[in-house]
């Protein structure tokens, strides 16, 4: 025969518990905003408490534009926050364990540094700056960088020392131990403190968008404060509440890319 068909086993197959698995989030999501429809309807509550996901859905469609706008600015304020902020965590954290002196001096002042109000530093960061992307992009990385250095000092600490000595024995260097002993091992910390991490960036950016700035959602915010559009306020809680969800599922489907092998404990 000229040609052969191909064996069942050989195709593709998406089982139906992947799909089941995708679609489950959609669905109570679903439900719970009809849910939530059928009782601000059935319990005539205003909508300046409480306004329904119809109309909610209504005010973001009616200017779409300015909603998709803002969160394309907010957005990159807080990738380029984020993403800072999580290798300037990682590589504090391996400066701090190589070298204890430094984390003794500066680990205290780092701490320190997060008890000032994101909103003050913010403040002061938008004096230096401006109202540019960048600034919003330092306040996100301000506020983003500590939870990522404190988990992977964590996870470099949960080493065995006798595995650190069996390496050497066998002629490791310091970066090959680094490389393929502690990053490894401090991978699933710092991915906890990564999805902390993309929230809080979300946050900062948001909150540096509140000085003054043209575009973003801490713009749409403050307009419709300003103007008490409560159905407008609800609306940018709700694609900012996507854009964190977002770049949370972002950071999870990583980790499970990367850290491989937690999906098999």
């Amino acid at each position: 025969m000229s040609g052969t068909a191909t064996p069942a086993a050989d195709l593709p197959v998406v089982s139906a518990g992947r799909i089941y698995a995708v679609i489950k989030p959609m669905l109570w999501l679903a439900v719970g905003l009809l849910a939530i429809e059928v009782i601000v309807m059935g319990f005539n509550i205003e909508p300046y408490y409480l306004p329904r996901p119809s109309a909610i859905a209504a005010n973001i469609m009616a200017t779409p534009g300015a909603y998709l706008t803002g969160l394309w600015r907010t957005f990159l304020e807080t990738a380029l926050g984020f993403v800072a902020g999580g290798l300037f965590g990682v590589a504090v954290a391996v400066v701090f364990h190589r070298w204890t002196v430094l984390k003794e001096l500066f680990f205290p002042l780092f701490v320190v540094s997060q008890t000032i109000p994101v909103i003050a530093f913010g403040a002061v960061v938008v004096l230096w700056f401006g109202n540019t992307l960048f600034a919003k992009a330092v306040i996100s990385f301000y506020i983003s960088f500590l939870p990522v250095t404190v988990n992977t000092m964590l996870g470099f600490s949960a080493v065995d020392p006798r595995q650190v000595q069996l390496m050497k024995s066998f002629g490791a260097g310091d970066g090959q131990i680094l490389r393929r002993l502690y990053l490894p091992a401090a991978l699933p910390q710092l991915f906890v403190a990564l999805k902390l991490a993309s929230s809080l960036a979300l946050v900062g950016a948001i909150v540096g968008e509140w000085f003054g700035d043209t575009t973003g959602l801490g713009v749409l915010l403050l307009q419709a404060m300003y103007n008490e559009n409560v159905v407008g306020i609800w609306a940018t809680i709700v694609v900012s509440a996507c854009l964190g969800m977002g770049l949370y599922g972002l950071v999870t489907y990583a980790e499970r890319k990367i850290v491989f092998w937690g999906n098999e404990q």
